[in-house]
């Protein structure tokens, strides 16, 4: 009996054909692969939108106090967010990204009308870059006096101290040159002259 077995012109065309069958397999297979990582990531892409945290981890998160998320959300820096069926407020990733930025612009020193501004840019995205260098050029002239001010400070600080070295030191506190300048700033001129080379001491000192 020789069986049903193919013959061998059989078995060359059934070879071709389960050859032809697997190849077109793996390419619908590897279409539905495909499809099916492009709407996992897809999934995973609403997650992360979607997903909700509380306030106090929103707070840990951006490295600041749930206090200054409620201050931002009360002037208008941070919009209102939906609360839970429970009363509990879900802040997105977003909102991360927005308290973050706000918090480095304040980490730079910028004022809360000035964040406000490029808050502002960062939501209209086609508005020009010079409004935004503009916002930073006026802050950094801000600094700047700033810094001239400090150093006025620093020297009117080291000439008390060095009134204090020269005319003082060592004396009761009640005749201290620096409280004295501290209690009548009218005269601070004069008492500071003490600190120049060669000022004679009072009579505190001797």
């Amino acid at each position: 009996m020789t069986g049903n077995w193919p013959s061998r012109g059989q078995s060359s065309l059934a070879a071709m054909h389960s050859g032809s069958s697997r190849s077109s397999c793996r390419r619908t297979c590897g279409r539905h692969n495909r499809r099916g990582s492009l709407a996992v990531k897809a999934k995973l892409s609403r997650m992360n939108t979607t997903a909700s945290i509380s306030i106090g981890l929103l707070a840990r998160q951006a490295g600041c106090s749930v206090p200054t998320i409620r201050y931002y959300e009360e002037i208008g820096l941070l919009p209102s967010v939906p609360r839970t069926d429970g009363g509990r407020r879900a802040y997105g990733a977003a909102t991360v990204r927005r308290l973050s930025f706000i918090r480095r612009c304040r980490d730079f020193g910028f004022s809360i009308e000035q964040v406000r501004e490029l808050v502002g840019l960062v939501d209209e995205p086609r508005r020009p870059c010079v409004e935004v260098r503009e916002v930073a050029a006026r802050h950094l002239a801000q600094v700047r006096d700033k810094l001239d001010e400090l150093q006025a400070l620093e020297r009117s600080m080291a000439a008390f101290i060095g009134s204090c070295d020269t005319a003082c030191a060592g004396g009761a506190a009640v005749d201290c040159t620096i409280l004295e300048d501290l209690a009548s700033p009218g005269n601070g001129s004069a008492r500071l002259a003490l600190s120049a080379p060669g000022a004679k001491a009072s009579a505190c000192c001797s």
